[in-house]
């Protein structure tokens, strides 16, 4: 039944619960209607908000999603578009602020620490770069591409452009396996290599490649071949 807002009583409805109980109250449809502010003429904002999570099998392919995504979903303009993804980015940035802070990369566990919870339940493949200060403090975080890992995909380009935006002095590279296993495949170590081999030229370090399983990963530093 598609219950407009009008039709729900004004102390059940997102806004006034989020008031009244604080927003860890709220479900993910009620924050994502909370941000849609209405529905369509025949549409609520709650069923609008529940088109959106199914619509990106939940928050995990949401918080990536581009502003044309967003407005492939019926109801969804530019407006409601751009809000979505105005507050997913600014989530990100506050998520990112809390580690970068304080976060330094040492190790390869230190690279599973600071991943494994946001990787480890993915269903495709992400090939994500943490960008590093001369300190090793994490600077800056980004998802290169989504799908199976394959040298022509994964351009070095792309990689390394963000190293100079952001001045970085050495990148981490991680993808997961969803499968949950961690061994490196062949195509893992050309990809290393090729990306060993650019940052030697641009005197920007590639310091290790994880792969991250569930509640696993594997250290291409570690296994020989960086």
């Amino acid at each position: 039944m598609n219950m407009m807002i009008r039709d729900v009583p004004k102390s059940e409805r997102p806004r006034e619960r989020m008031i009244r109980d604080g927003a860890q109250s709220l479900s993910n449809q009620d924050l994502i209607a909370l941000l849609l502010g209405s529905g369509t003429k025949t549409e609520s904002v709650i069923n609008l908000a529940a088109h959106v999570l199914k619509h990106f099998d939940g928050l995990r392919l949401l918080k990536e999603a581009s502003v044309k995504e967003l407005q492939d979903i019926k109801g969804i303009g530019e407006a409601k578009a751009v809000t979505l993804k105005a507050a997913l980015e600014l989530g990100k940035r506050v998520q990112q602020s809390t580690f970068e802070d304080r976060y330094t990369i040492r190790s390869p566990e230190d690279v599973a620490n600071y991943m494994m919870e946001e990787m480890r339940h993915l269903t495709q493949e992400h090939f994500v770069c943490l960008y590093l200060n001369t300190k090793n403090h994490v600077i800056h975080k980004q998802t290169i591409f989504i799908g199976s890992l394959n040298a022509s995909i994964v351009h070095p380009r792309e990689i390394f452009k963000e190293a100079f935006r952001y001045s970085a002095a050495s990148i981490v590279c991680l993808h997961n396996h969803p499968s949950g296993e961690v061994a490196p495949s062949h195509e893992d170590m050309e990809v290393t290599k090729r990306l060993v081999q650019c940052g030697k030229m641009l005197g920007i370090d590639l310091l290790d490649h994880v792969i991250i399983g569930d509640q696993r990963f594997c250290s291409l530093k570690e296994k020989g071949y960086l």
